[in-house]
Formats: C-alpha cells, sequence, structure tokens
C-alpha cells in the first residue's frame, strides 16, 4: 500500500514538473525609477520564451540596444525570479550621450562623410548614436569602393566632453593592407563570350580597383544583353597577391524570325489581296555580338521594300561600333528609290546608345514621262540618333518594357542641279504601364517630319499597317508630317496567352495635294506563345475623319515571331 502511494506520489510530481517546463517564461525589463522603465518599455524587445536561455539572451540583447541608443553606463543590476513564470531583469540605464564628435583627419575624403552626417570639420564630424552604427557601416563600404574590402574602421580614445557628448578617435584595422585589384576576370559557361563586351559593356578590365557594390551593379546589365544570360553572382577569389573575378554566363537564343500575313478586300475590285513580310534577326552567331537583320516585304499596292542591316560592335577592341544599312523600295512601275548609311556607334551603357553617320538616298522615276512631282534626285544626310530601352528578360510575351528612339538628319537634295535644304525628324517609343500582374497598358507614339521647301512624290514618308496605325494598307499613306498613337489594353490570360484591345489615332500632311486628315483604327487582337514562337492575330478597321466604318475597309494581320 505504501509503495503505491509513493509511486502515485512520484507520477504527479512528474507530471506537475513537466507542466512547469512547458509553461510559458514572461519577462520584464525595470529601471531604477518610473521614467527608466518607461525608456525600457519603449524599446522593443520580446517577452514571452519557451526557456530560460532565450529568456537570458534577450536580456543582454536589450542592454545592447540601449547602448546604441547613447546609454552606454547602463548596467543589469539583477535578474529575479518574481514568481515561476516571471522573471524580473533590473537596469541602471545611466544618463543618455546625445552623439559622439568623431576625429578621422587624413583617414576619409570630407566629401564621404558629408554624405552621413550634418555638422562636419576639417577635424571631426558630429554624428547621434541612434546612426552611429549605420554609419559606420557606411565608411566600411566606402573604404571597400576604394579597393580596401578587408578594412575595417574602429573608434579608439573614446573620452567624455563637458555636455552630454562623447569623442573619439578614428582608426582603420589592418592598415598595411594594399588596395585590391582586379587581376584576372574568368567567364564561366559560355568561354567564347565576346571580350569586348567585358571591357566596353560591362566596363570591367584587369588592374580596376575592386569594388563589390560595382561589380554585382556591371554584371545585372547581362540582362539587357539578348545574346546572353548571367546565371549566377559573381564570385571573387582573394589569394595573397591576387584577385580574381568569375562571372557566370550561358548563351542564350537570339536570332529571331518575323513574319506576317495581311489580307483584306480591295475597295474597287473586291477581290482579297494578300501582303506581308519577312524578318529575319541573325545575333552574335560569330561570337562576337554582331547582328544581321534582313527584311523583305510586299504589300498589297504592289509594293516591294528589301531592307539590310549589318551592326558590328567594339571594331578592333574599340569603344565604337559600326552600322551598315541599305534599303530598297520599289513603287510597281514607278520609281524606285535605293537609300544606303553608315554610322559609327558609342554605347554609354547597357540601355543609351548614340549614334552618327550620313544617309546617300538616290531615287529613279520608272515612269516614261517625267511628272513635276515624281523625278530623279539624290539627296544626303547626316544623321543623329539616340536610342535608349529597357528590357525585362523575365517576361516572354513582352520582353522590351520601354524605347525611346530618336533621329535626326540634315542635308540636301540634288534636282537638276539645284540643291535644296532638308531637315528629317523621326520618333519612335513605347512604354508598357503593369497595372497588375495581368493586366497593363501599352502606348506607342511614332512619326516623322520633313521639313523643306518643296516636295517630291518619291521623296516622301510612308506609313500605315501593322506597325503603324492599324487597318489600314501597309505603307498606303504619303505624308511629309505625320503621327500615330497606338494603345492597347491587355489581358493576360496566361502566362503564355494574351488578348488586346486596338485604339489607333494618327495625323498626317501631304503638302503635295494639300492634305491633312485624321485617322482611326479600331479592332482587336490576341497572342498566344507556341513552340513555333509568338502567334499573332490582329482584326482592324480603319477610317479617316470624315468616313464611317465599314466591314469592307477591316484588314486582319496574322504574324508569327519566333526565336532560335
Amino acid at each position: 500500500m505504501l509503495k503505491k502511494l509513493f509511486g502515485t506520489i512520484g507520477i504527479l510530481c512528474l507530471l506537475f514538473s513537466s507542466t512547469v517546463e512547458s509553461q510559458s517564461l514572461l519577462l520584464k525589463a525595470k529601471g531604477q525609477a518610473e521614467n527608466e522603465t518607461k525608456i525600457l518599455d519603449s524599446i522593443s524587445y520580446k517577452k514571452l520564451f519557451n526557456d530560460y536561455e532565450s529568456l537570458n539572451n534577450e536580456i543582454y540583447s536589450l542592454k545592447n540596444k540601449l547602448e546604441k541608443i547613447g546609454f552606454l553606463e547602463s548596467k543589469l543590476e539583477a535578474i529575479q525570479k518574481a514568481n515561476d513564470s516571471t522573471f524580473l531583469a533590473l537596469f541602471n540605464i545611466g544618463i543618455k550621450y546625445k552623439s559622439i564628435d568623431l576625429y578621422y583627419k587624413g583617414l576619409i575624403e570630407k566629401k564621404v562623410i558629408s554624405n552621413i552626417a550634418s555638422e562636419v570639420n576639417d577635424d571631426f564630424f558630429r554624428i547621434s548614436f541612434e546612426k552611429l552604427e549605420e554609419s559606420l557601416n557606411y565608411l566600411n563600404a566606402a573604404l571597400a569602393e576604394k579597393g580596401n574590402p578587408f578594412l575595417k574602421i574602429q573608434i579608439i580614445d573614446v573620452l567624455k566632453n563637458d555636455d552630454l557628448t562623447l569623442k573619439g578617435t578614428l582608426v582603420i584595422i589592418n592598415e598595411n593592407e594594399d588596395q585590391r585589384t582586379i587581376d584576372q576576370i574568368i567567364v564561366k559557361g559560355y568561354d567564347k563570350f565576346p571580350r569586348s563586351y567585358i571591357k566596353h559593356y560591362l566596363k570591367l578590365k584587369p588592374k580596376q580597383l575592386l569594388n563589390i557594390k560595382s561589380i554585382n551593379s556591371k554584371t545585372s546589365d547581362l540582362e539587357n544583353l539578348v545574346f546572353a544570360n548571367q546565371i549566377r553572382e559573381p564570385e571573387l577569389l582573394f589569394t595573397k597577391d591576387s584577385t580574381s573575378l568569375y562571372i557566370y554566363i550561358e548563351k542564350a537564343n537570339s536570332n529571331t524570325f518575323d513574319g506576317f500575313l495581311g489580307f483584306g478586300t480591295n475597295d474597287q475590285t473586291g477581290n482579297i489581296e494578300f501582303d506581308g513580310y519577312l524578318n529575319l534577326n541573325l545575333t552574335n552567331n560569330l561570337n562576337y555580338g554582331e547582328s544581321l537583320k534582313l527584311l523583305y516585304k510586299s504589300d498589297e499596292n504592289k509594293q516591294r521594300t528589301f531592307d539590310i542591316k549589318v551592326s558590328m560592335p567594339y571594331v578592333f577592341g574599340s569603344p565604337l561600333g559600326t552600322e551598315f544599312k541599305l534599303n530598297i523600295f520599289r513603287k510597281d512601275s514607278t520609281f524606285i528609290t535605293t537609300s544606303q548609311s553608315a554610322k559609327l556607334i558609342y554605347q554609354f551603357n547597357s540601355r543609351n546608345v548614340l549614334s552618327a553617320g550620313i544617309n546617300s538616298i538616290s531615287s529613279n522615276n520608272l515612269l516614261e514621262n517625267s511628272t513635276a512631282l515624281l523625278q530623279d534626285y539624290k539627296s544626303n544626310f547626316y544623321l543623329f540618333n539616340y536610342a535608349h530601352q529597357r528590357n525585362q528578360k523575365f517576361d516572354i510575351l513582352f520582353p522590351t518594357n520601354f524605347l525611346f528612339d530618336l533621329s535626326f538628319g540634315t542635308g540636301k537634295r540634288t534636282l537638276e542641279n539645284i540643291n535644296t535644304s532638308q531637315t528629317s525628324l523621326y520618333l519612335d517609343t513605347f512604354k508598357i504601364f503593369h497595372l497588375n500582374t495581368r493586366n497593363n497598358i501599352y502606348l506607342r507614339l511614332n512619326g516623322g517630319s520633313l521639313m523643306s521647301d518643296n516636295y517630291l512624290e518619291n521623296e516622301l514618308m510612308r506609313f500605315g499597317g501593322i506597325n503603324s496605325i492599324r487597318g489600314f494598307e501597309e505603307n498606303s499613306l504619303y505624308a511629309n508630317l505625320f503621327s500615330v498613337l497606338n494603345s492597347e489594353y491587355r489581358y493576360r490570360v496566361s502566362n503564355n496567352l494574351y488578348i488586346h484591345s486596338v485604339i489607333d489615332l494618327a495625323y498626317f500632311e501631304n503638302q503635295i495635294i494639300d492634305v491633312k486628315d485624321k485617322l482611326l483604327g479600331l479592332g482587336f487582337g490576341f497572342g498566344l506563345l507556341t513552340q513555333a514562337g509568338l502567334f499573332k492575330l490582329n482584326y482592324s478597321s480603319g477610317n479617316s475623319e470624315n468616313q464611317e466604318f465599314t466591314l469592307s475597309n477591316s484588314k486582319i494581320h496574322i504574324s508569327l515571331s519566333s526565336t532560335f
């Protein structure tokens, strides 16, 4: 009987002890006076714990927080157990120092310190204790940007001032550490990555001061390259005498094929007519970063366009690239125009490009009898171009988020030994505005102007069609001044499919026939990402300012863009 009684008591004790161990422990911090307790309560600290070790760690963490805000003389007087689950941490927090004067002369540049402190003298600067840790981290980062990643700043000889401030001296640990430079740049994954892009595009080269923050920023620009991807963050290998930078890159498919087929009803004959184009873009096939663009276009107005452009970046290892372009346009049996241009290109960074060059144009009248508005002529222009582009490679449906492309030309046209000064201006810009993950708005503005004392029909600008104002025949509109606003509301049904509206507005002037008109294109379309590429279909109808919409004016455009 006695054994059973002792056994029962033992079981109860065990259950009781388990209950005590499993219950939460409560921490309360108290000061020497009520105002000190209020200060402790204003500091965020954890109050509930599962074990005593965690509670004890939080007490010493609280003491560190006091020191960081200026209570440098704070003391933990005792830890008392109020009851089985409550512990009291008794503090004497002392006085609060507001700031510290740090003497730095000759150690760090004054302009660097001005970024973190409002009171900066030639010998010292004043910083509040709340910002002290953040400021020291900033100064350490500034040293790292100077090629000293292993140097650390420390405060020594801390003394009291007469008021509630302190003073101290900044010193550098490991002062004998030499400045680090990038001694070797090694590309992993894509061994044939163009070395000129490392030097001029990423702006990384040997003997450059080591700046880890700058390296990460520069290598992130690889995301703007169409022919390469960064597959992991760059890494540094430090040895006693050298520093090696490893960049991890993979080659990406960057060749594109784009084509479309359009058909509509001829207003005069009532027959269905077809038009279309082929656009081939070959990029970096020689591992040089070069590109070759070939365009052939045939439209329902019996117009033919042949366009070829070759771009070669960083020629002979220089920061300059070149671009050569040939364009041939034939208007049935009326005239043929040939345009040849050559440019020098300078790429400031991954997004901004500036180019300058010359453009030579020659046009021949194919009719037996010349007219006053259709004659042989030659033109020569000096060209200037600026382009800014922002890519979003993570989005397969819409890989480019923003484009701004502005071209300016000045020159003269020669007609029967008479020279006429001319100026040209072209703009193409668009932006995608993301409303949320499924909805966005696409806006594009493109236009041009040819400024001259008089005009010929075969020198006017041509627009209209899927890449201009939709609902009109390809290149069916001639103008010396035009502007087109394309807008789409896009709804992403899935990662592979989106539907969109078509609302296009245009204004153009043709001084030859004294026409000024406004145009409107309305419709809808969709884009579907297939294994073959991005398939697009647009249905749109266009009319002029004083014309009603009719289904007979509607156009259906089908295109397929493939990357390989």
